[in-house]
């Protein structure tokens, strides 16, 4: 194995639009399928770029070097970058002069972008190196544009309702599962405020959930797949509504108490501290809750819901993708399909990139893991038997967080009536996505 890490001087930033970058280049690529197909005989060198810390670096190697025995023809140029960014402006320069890697991971919205405009390969063109079907569907939409899978999630996490057990059991109140609902919610959040001293029933970022509750009620969530919005001020007014209610009741804490927790780490909330009984996070954040509760219990159910629609979307970490000009596509899935889809660099791997979307690897995976990853992964297990799709944010619903967050300080201090908050809401939210 060779492994090599490219200089940051050898990287520029985007000079030009990325996408008229790839176009260029994919268009003056190597087309898929023109390999004629996988020889195990022949000496193939791939690069493979991710970004991340020494530690990602070491369990990569390890698992390229089981992957090297395995194809002994086969090389593989490690070439690692410290940040997301880094990766993505090397991706820039290197398409554009054509020596871009083979596999190469990328985040977020990036697999469509990218996708889009030709640079990525069509997996369905060596699908008898890389196999897709165990994947969910709303695992993948971040990586489909136009029906064509463009990349595979190395894992990733979902909204899950944190419990602290030992707090409903002081209350006297039953520790709720995976059937509950909204006013089961409010009725225990309720209650607990008013029987245990110095601890209110529900810690709220409305952030963190509000996508999951519109997905209860829509189709598609917040947004539709045309980029548009895809709720109403009737929904949103609903969830507003909701959050009075539990002012009301005390099982929220006192409007200028939850302001003043918005963006707080996990370790300073409400419930990181042992004040609240019930709060919502991504499943990989449980230890982080969980290590300053004085050794409570700690639980994940999914979220409630009054529709019986989960409304939970997973949040891939990663994809790997492989260049639609690479001269080996049948080599590089053969790549991504180790890295992914098979138990032996599992083992090493672990959790490191989010825990796995393939339930049989997924299967491996958790046994090896510390309790709270395990935990972890026993709830991601059920979000995937019970995810919804959820389409993409859209490039203007980067103002969501913060909209929603000043939408709800209005609403509870009195200054704006939740009708004619919800109503703004969804009127900014529009603009915002009409300017893209």
């Amino acid at each position: 194995m060779t492994r090599m890490t490219r200089s940051v001087a050898r990287r520029t930033t985007l000079g030009v639009a990325l996408t008229a970058t790839l176009f260029l280049t994919a268009c003056s690529g190597t087309a898929s399928g023109e390999s004629g197909g996988f020889d195990p005989d022949e000496e193939i060198e791939l690069h493979i770029a991710w970004w991340g810390n020494d530690e990602r670096s070491a369990i990569m190697a390890d698992a390229i070097d089981l992957f090297e025995e395995e194809y002994p023809n086969i090389t593989v140029v490690e070439e690692p970058v410290g940040a997301p960014d880094d990766l993505f402006n090397r991706l820039a320069t290197d398409f554009a002069s054509g020596t871009a890697p083979d596999v190469f991971a990328l985040g977020g919205a990036k697999p469509q972008e990218y996708g889009a405009a030709g640079a990525l390969l069509d997996l369905s063109t060596v699908s008898e190196q890389l196999d897709t079907s165990k994947y969910e569907d709303f695992t993948l939409t971040n990586a489909i544009v136009d029906d064509t899978l463009y990349g595979l999630p190395t894992g990733g996490n979902a909204i899950g309702a944190l419990i602290n057990t030992t707090i409903f059991e002081q209350a006297g109140v039953p520790v709720p599962g995976d059937d509950w609902t909204w006013e089961d919610l409010v009725a225990a959040a309720n209650e607990i405020s008013a029987k245990v001293p110095g601890v209110v029933g529900l810690d709220l970022r409305v952030q963190d959930i509000l996508g999951t509750y519109v997905a209860q009620y829509t189709e598609e969530g917040i947004y539709g797949w045309d980029g548009e919005l895809a709720t109403d001020a009737e929904i949103i007014q609903q969830w507003y509504e909701l959050e009075q209610e539990l002012v009301e009741g005390g099982g929220l804490p006192d409007p200028s108490v939850i302001v003043e927790h918005w963006n707080v780490t996990p370790d300073l909330s409400l419930f990181g501290t042992g004040k609240a009984a019930i709060t919502f996070a991504y499943n990989n954040q449980i230890g982080s809750y969980a290590a300053g509760t004085g050794g409570a219990d700690i639980q994940i159910v999914a979220p409630p819901t009054s529709t019986g629609v989960s409304g939970v979307a997973v949040l891939p970490s990663q994809f790997w993708a492989i260049a639609s000009e690479t001269k080996h596509p049948e080599a590089s899935a053969l790549l991504v399909d180790w890295l992914l889809n098979q138990p032996e660099p599992a083992k090493i791997i672990l959790a490191n990139r989010g825990l796995q979307f393939n339930p049989d690897i997924l299967g491996v995976v958790k046994p090896l893991l510390a309790p709270a990853d395990a935990q972890s992964a026993e709830y991601l297990e059920k979000v995937l038997e019970i995810g919804v799709v959820a389409p993409p944010q859209p490039a203007g619903g980067a103002i969501l967080n913060e909209l929603s967050q000043r939408i709800e300080s209005d609403i509870l201090f009195g200054k704006t009536s939740v009708a004619d908050g919800a109503a703004q809401w969804v009127s900014e939210l529009e603009a915002a996505l009409a300017a893209g």
